[in-house]
């Protein structure tokens, strides 16, 4: 099932999350569940999930950003693409990011990013088939 996050699924995603660039689990604090609650509370930030067998096991981050260019029309950042290793090969990855591009045309946006670290050839291809491309843009990153 691809859906939305919900509120009981922070300890699910975080766990999944610990497979992307080896991110170590959080302590669940204070600041934690306020940062949970923001990003919830957040109608431009979407979490989405693929749930199998009650598990979290894949998901995508699209965060609709407002703009003043291209008629006022927001556009789209796509970010944190991750499944779980058990679960690869399935679609799930891609199912999200479709429910993220039907989130886009929604809010009417006029285009979607997607940045990625990877050099993989084949998670390069994994996206040009989700409809991106490496040749329109290119991204400059700041590490803070």
């Amino acid at each position: 099932m691809i859906r939305e996050v919900r509120e009981k699924d922070l300890h699910d995603l975080l766990q999944l999350y610990m497979q992307l660039h080896d991110n170590p689990m959080p302590e669940f604090t204070k600041e934690l569940s306020e940062l949970w609650e923001s990003i919830l509370e957040d109608k431009n930030h979407h979490i989405i999930v693929a749930e199998e067998e009650g598990r979290i096991v894949s998901s995508c981050v699209c965060v609709i950003i407002p703009n003043l260019t291209r008629s006022q029309r927001p556009y789209a950042f796509v970010e944190n693409v991750i499944t779980d290793e058990a679960y690869r090969g399935k679609g799930l990855a891609s199912a999200c990011i479709d429910y993220a591009k039907g989130l886009a045309e929604k809010e009417n946006c006029y285009k979607m990013m997607l940045l990625t670290g990877s050099r993989e050839e084949g998670t390069l291809r994994f996206y040009e088939r989700a409809g991106y491309n490496r040749n329109d843009k290119t991204a400059f990153i700041q590490w803070l």
